[in-house]
């Protein structure tokens, strides 16, 4: 490590380690053993610790006291030495430590690693240290599984709670409105009073049938989360949602660029592409601002891991400060407009994540917003 490079060799311990009994032990355990001497600021490797990251026929391996150390995972390296560095400290009884190592291939491999002080010098530094090496590849990568799958199965369960509580919540808004307007009925003195009465009641109904459809969309994104994926060119399509909305567009006098190469392409369900495109879209012209004509602008850009769809307007924008948090939730509506429902941008969220990709907003109020879909690049 960096206090003592965590290196050594030391004839106790290559003769305990050439000793018939422990090298079996070590062998059949498949456990490699390290040793430390800070006064010769060398390290020794036991084979099965070189074998377990590609180094077991290269018989130099650890005479640069940084060999082990620089191969560590650059996420690791800090825990890595804070760990080292407290036992020498004297704050754990014991070093013990859990990183990635690369390979002489180029793969990480999960090592458990622990050691011990074992010799002090006479102003009671460490002298010594044995520690050994443990590969827990099969075991991180189980725990990995167990992680995600508690994960998602916490993130489904949170989102049956709140569609069972919009649910609830509307349906019981809807019946006590129902059950009001039914009573004043009964109690209407006039003919003129009960027609009037029925217009609110048909009004109240389209109102819950439009509920009810919103809310079967929300269980159909996630109940189709297996639905056919395929190559898609995204200029193509996004021009095939342009001629759908056409005559919206030339009725706001918006302009939609198009700026995507013909060339690119992405995997994905061409019905849920199609539909986040729609809605995006509408969502920009629908949140013009009342001074300009919307301007929309769709690009495309290519990384290394990931492809970045990006669709930015010249609207009335978001107060990202205040609604931020609730941007995506259901039912959540930031501006005024009589035909807001809350209901678009969860459904965007919901159809993009249902094939693993994200999106995030950035938007600042009278000058516009930009929605970022990132998608896996494979």
């Amino acid at each position: 490590m960096t206090a003592l490079n965590r290196g050594f060799t030391n004839n106790n311990a290559l003769n305990i380690l050439n000793d018939s009994k422990w090298k079996l032990a070590t062998e059949y355990t498949n456990i490699g053993v390290w040793e430390f001497d800070a006064d010769l600021n060398r390290i020794f490797f036991s084979n099965e610790s070189k074998k377990m990251i590609g180094f077991e026929n290269v018989a130099n391996f650890g005479n640069n006291p940084q060999d082990w150390n620089d191969r560590v995972h650059p996420e690791d390296s800090d825990k890595y030495y804070k760990d080292f560095q407290n036992h020498l400290n004297g704050l754990n009884p014991m070093y013990e430590n859990e990183h990635r190592v690369k390979c002489a291939n180029g793969n990480y491999k999960w090592i458990l690693d622990r050691g011990k002080i074992v010799e002090y010098t006479l102003d009671g530094k460490a002298k010594r240290i044995i520690g050994t090496h443990t590969e827990i590849t099969n075991q991180k990568e189980a725990e990995n599984k167990v992680i995600e799958a508690l994960y998602i199965a916490t993130e489904q369960n949170n989102k049956l709670k709140n569609f069972a509580h919009i649910v609830t919540h509307n349906l019981k808004q809807h019946a006590g409105n129902f059950e009001s307007l039914l009573d004043f009925h009964d109690e209407a003195e006039s003919l003129d009073e009960k027609e009037e009465l029925m217009v609110h009641l048909k009004t109240l109904s389209s109102s819950l049938t439009k509920t009810i459809n919103n809310l079967n969309q929300v269980v159909s994104v996630q109940s189709n989360k297996n639905k056919k994926i395929e190559r898609i060119f995204v200029a193509k399509e996004i021009n095939v949602v342009l001629k759908t909305l056409d005559f919206v567009i030339q009725e706001s006098k918006a302009t939609v660029n198009n700026n995507v190469n013909e060339n690119y392409f992405i995997n994905y369900n061409i019905s849920y592409f199609e539909s986040v495109i729609q809605n995006l879209l509408t969502n920009a012209i629908k949140y013009k601002h009342k001074d300009r004509n919307p301007v929309i602008n769709i690009d495309y850009i290519s990384r290394k891991d990931a492809i970045d769809l990006i669709i930015s307007d010249n609207g009335i924008g978001i107060d990202l400060d205040k609604f931020g948090k609730d941007i995506f939730g259901l039912y959540k509506t930031f501006h005024h407009n009589e035909d807001a429902e809350g209901v678009g941008l969860y459904l965007i969220k919901n159809q993009i994540e249902s094939f693993g990709a994200k999106i995030s907003v950035t938007s600042k109020v009278n000058i516009g917003t930009t929605f970022t879909i990132t998608i896996a690049n494979k």
